[in-house]
Parts: C-alpha cells; sequence; structure tokens
C-alpha cells in the first residue's frame, strides 16, 4: 500500500498510516520476547496521499452525519459480539468444485478485467480535520448469509481498538474491492462477531451483485510440509516476476509456500489428531503486512486453511522468521453447527 507522506504505523500486522510527523517503528507478533523490529520507512513529500488514501478519505467524507457506523460503535460491537455464534452455519467445503476454487494465474494486464475477485481490502480510517489515520488489511468473503438481510459476511484481521476514534473524529470502514484506478468502497455495516485473541473480526456489508467471490473454507486441519499458496500484498513492485497490479495501484501474488507446523498459545510445537490446542498456524515465506487477514489455501484442494495474522520468529529455533496465522478450524467458532441452526 501507498505510505503516507509523512509517516507509517504499522500495527499488529496491518499498515497504518498517519500525518503525524512521528515514526513509530513495526514489530511483529510473536509467542516469544524475541520481537523483529524494522526502520521506519523513508521520508517523503509532506501533503501527497496515495490513491487509496484519497479515495477512503472523500469516501469517509461523504460519509457525514454519522449515517454509517464509526469505528467507536464498531469497536463497541467487537467487544459485545465476541465469541457471539451466529445462528446459520458455515458450509464444509473440504474439497470444493473447480468452479468454486480459486484462481491463482493472475493477468499483467492494467486492466485485469478477467482476473476473479477473490480477495478484498478492509480499511478503518479516521479524520480530525487535517489530521487522519488509515489501516488497511486484507480480507475474504465467507459463503454464508449476514444476519443482516441482503449484506454479505466478510472475515478480516484488524486489532480495531488501536483504531478507536474519539472525540469528534469523523471514522468508519469499508471493504474496498476492484482493481488499479477503479475502486469500489462500500461501507462497514456491523461487526457481527470477533474472536479476540487472533482478532479476528465478521463483519457485515453491503456489496454490488459480483463484487466478490466467496471463498470454501475447511475446518480439517492439513499436515506439516502441506503446499499452500497465500495471497500477497505489497506497496511498491517487487523485483521478483509474477506480481500483478491490484486495487490502489499496489500489487498482488498468490505466493506458493508449506505448512511448517503448529503452535499452542504457549508457543509450544503441537500436531494435527492430537488433543493439543492448535492454535498458532506458522508457514514459510513470511507474510507481507498488507496480506494480514487473507487466505491461506491448500493448493491440492483450493480450500481455505488458515487465516493469516502476522509475521513470527521462535526464540528457541533457528528457522528465522515465519509466517503466522491461524487454522481455518477457527473462523467455525462463528457458526453454528451444521443441523444446529436455529436450536438455539
Amino acid at each position: 500500500m501507498p505510505y503516507f507522506r509523512k509517516s507509517t504505523l504499522r500495527i499488529l500486522g496491518t499498515r497504518c498510516r498517519s500525518n503525524n510527523p512521528t515514526y513509530a517503528t513495526r514489530s511483529y507478533a510473536v509467542v516469544s520476547p524475541l520481537i523483529i523490529s524494522q526502520a521506519p520507512p523513508p521520508s517523503a513529500l509532506p501533503g501527497c496521499l496515495s490513491l487509496l488514501d484519497k479515495t477512503i478519505l472523500t469516501a469517509l467524507s461523504k460519509n457525514g452525519n454519522n449515517r454509517n457506523p464509526s469505528l467507536k460503535r464498531l469497536l463497541s460491537e467487537t467487544i459485545e459480539n465476541a465469541g457471539v455464534v451466529l445462528d446459520v452455519s458455515l458450509p464444509y467445503e473440504s474439497r470444493p468444485s473447480e468452479a468454486r476454487r480459486p484462481k491463482f494465474a493472475l493477468s499483467n494486464e492494467k486492466s485485469k478485467a478477467n482476473d476473479p475477485n477473490d480477495i478484498l481490502l478492509v480499511a478503518h480510517t479516521m479524520q480530525d480535520g487535517s489530521d487522519h489515520k488509515v489501516m488497511v488489511s486484507s480480507g475474504f468473503a465467507l459463503n454464508a448469509p449476514s444476519p443482516r438481510e441482503g449484506e454479505s459476511l466478510i472475515l478480516t484481521y484488524t486489532p480495531l481498538s488501536a483504531t478507536a476514534a474519539q472525540g469528534k473524529k469523523s471514522s468508519g470502514s469499508f471493504v474496498i474491492t476492484g482493481s488499479g484506478d477503479s475502486l469500489s468502497l462500500h461501507p462497514v455495516s456491523s461487526v457481527v462477531s470477533s474472536l479476540a485473541k487472533p482478532d479476528l473480526l465478521l463483519l457485515s456489508c453491503r456489496l454490488s451483485k459480483g463484487a466478490v467471490n466467496t471463498l470454501p473454507t475447511s475446518p480439517y486441519l492439513v499436515h506439516s510440509d502441506t503446499s499452500i499458496r497465500v495471497h500477497f500484498v505489497m506497496n511498491d513492485k517487487p523485483a521478483d516476476p509474477g506480481w500483478t497490479p491490484w486495487i490502489g495501484r499496489t500489487w498482488r501474488k498468490w505466493v506458493s509456500g508449506k505448512i511448517d507446523g503448529y503452535r499452542d498459545f504457549a508457543g509450544n510445537e503441537t500436531k494435527p489428531g492430537t488433543y493439543d490446542n492448535l492454535s498458532h498456524l506458522l508457514f514459510t515465506p513470511p507474510s507481507t503486512p498488507d496480506s494480514h487477514g487473507g487466505p491461506i489455501i491448500d493448493e491440492e484442494s483450493g480450500a481455505v486453511v488458515g487465516v493469516v495474522l502476522g509475521t513470527r520468529i521462535d526464540a528457541n529455533r533457528i528457522t528465522g522468521a515465519q509466517g503466522w496465522g491461524v487454522p481455518a478450524e477457527t473462523i467455525y467458532e462463528m457458526f453454528s453447527l451444521p443441523g444446529l441452526e436455529g436450536k438455539k
């Protein structure tokens, strides 16, 4: 994502831009005292905004009179609806049909008219006069109905408490679809459920028809060394091949990788097929910041088997930085079991 020209703040795997001239370092989430930090980005011309930031702030200004929920209200819903189980089920799609699988081959053309809309961006923004912040992460739509009629369910990862608007600030959240300079911003209506420990949010949003495809999800754990694809997002085009232009002049790529293993909340190694708590999923290569909230796909089946949360390093090993996420079975904690819908 293009950096805001005065400073950039990265918070827990998402990217938060502010026009406060003070830099803050970015830290990787870990389950140990060891944390990786990176130097702040180079300074750029003051007063310059990226296309994405301009579009988001324009949408926020049009959202006047509090017609859509503020960040303060969304944060309140995040807390109130923590652990809420929806009265609908999420289908088990461990072996989706070819038509349901995400397409990993992307067009190199800027128009990208034929590229699938499998992944989207979620932006949380606030503005108070000339002061503003924009936090961006990835997300994807789930194949389940929203409690709000006519709306879609969007899963994303965001520590929303870091964005809570105070005072008279104008604020809101948007689901962003499209490609290149052609963007569509859809205001988030509500947070219908959330999981506090992994900071997963289940958002409800009214999307235009065909704006995004739902992804098939699987509650079943995959074993170590399983080949995966992870949707990476970058602000500037990397030197390696395969990157294609995406939303707001960002760059995207379905990167090949593998599952490295699982950890419990204490950081101990765990394995599928046991009674261990498999709270964390580790994979390589390490993810990029704006990829957080996006899906981890089993390359063979095409099903979502995890959600990207960030990058971490294990203090007790010499493996270096690894991608960090949660298994897709975690998503199902927010949905009723099949056959038990409406039986609360």
